[in-house]
């Protein structure tokens, strides 16, 4: 019987070393693949894309977030009893608020005041103050506010400023990038990537680089200033990430917020997949990619799962 009972502990017990909190569960994501929406490709072309809603905050921002906070600690910029501080879309928001409960810290978020619910409950769930910008301003509107917040209030906040402070494209040079490469087992053509902060892109880009100069990097933005795809950025008029480099991609991509719900649908009803907007934007632009190829290996991005998204409108349509 002990045997028995050890046979059954032993199938039922998650393989390896007990993870010890939040932060053991960030990072080496999956990459999956399209078996039904690859019909539409050439035989020798592959597009797999990073499954980062599987990181315990649910999206790709529990990365560059924690990598924000642990090169301030260890900069003496973040200290035990101080409040950090950002603006934020969601995701990056929902990773300072889940890190900053499991360290002991206080947060303070500015966020449009059109975020979708799902967001907004979560981050009043981890207890984080808020602060709502201008909807009609998106997060340059909030990227404003919060840059007054902390300049009326001098020394009361650790600034984060994802946007300009270099652990986050960083945090995708040591983490995000080699796990690709590793999973791909080097054969990676292609790196297709939509720009919000631009992290994602400049982390993983340089890295790539590195492994092989021939990796094409292709950056994904919203067609217009006025779009529907929540976290990015339509870089000729929007406030240009200080990390942001407009050399290191070799092409640049427009997409249109139709299409990208449209990807939405089709992913969860031809592939069993419920991806965020910005998700299904990004695979609408690597199959545009993929599209034009003979072979290759195409690697996109996916930043979260559409759990924050359920309340749009766009889900039931024909």
């Amino acid at each position: 019987m002990a045997q028995l009972i050890s046979t059954i502990q032993a199938e039922i017990a998650p393989a390896g070393r007990p993870v010890q909190g939040v932060e053991g569960l960030i990072g080496n994501t999956p990459l999956i693949g399209f078996p039904r929406l690859s019909r539409e490709l050439r035989s020798g072309v592959k597009v797999l894309a990073k499954a980062e809603w599987l990181n315990p905050g649910g999206s790709i921002k529990d990365r560059p977030a924690l990598n924000i906070i642990r090169g301030a600690e260890a900069r003496g910029d973040l200290r035990p009893g101080m409040t950090l501080l950002d603006s934020t879309s969601g995701n990056m928001g929902i990773a300072y608020a889940m890190l900053g409960a499991a360290r002991g810290y206080k947060v303070k978020l500015v966020v449009p005041a059109n975020a979708s619910p799902e967001r907004l409950t979560i981050l009043r769930t981890y207890g984080v103050d808020l602060v709502l910008s201008d909807p009609a301003e998106g997060s340059d509107g909030a990227i404003r506010l919060v840059r007054r917040i902390n300049a009326d209030e001098p020394g009361a906040y650790y600034y984060a400023d994802q946007y300009n402070n270099p652990d986050n494209w960083q945090a995708h040079y040591k983490t995000t990038a080699p796990e690709i490469w590793e999973q791909t087992g080097g054969e990676i053509t292609h790196l297709v990537v939509a720009l919000g902060t631009s992290g994602t892109l400049m982390g993983t880009g340089r890295r790539m680089r590195e492994y092989n100069p021939d990796v094409r990097l292709i950056a994904l933005q919203p067609d217009g200033p006025f779009h529907g795809l929540e976290g990015l950025k339509y870089m000729p008029t929007a406030i240009v990430p200080g990390i942001y480099d407009p050399n290191l991609a070799d092409e640049m991509i427009d997409l249109d917020t139709e299409s990208a719900h449209v990807m939405c649908r089709r992913l969860a009803r031809e592939e069993g997949l419920l991806v965020g907007v910005s998700a299904a934007a990004a695979l609408v632009g690597a199959f545009k990619v993929a599209s034009q190829l003979d072979e290759g290996v195409v690697v996109t991005i996916f930043p979260d799962s559409a759990t924050k998204y359920m309340s749009e409108h766009f889900w039931t349509e024909a």
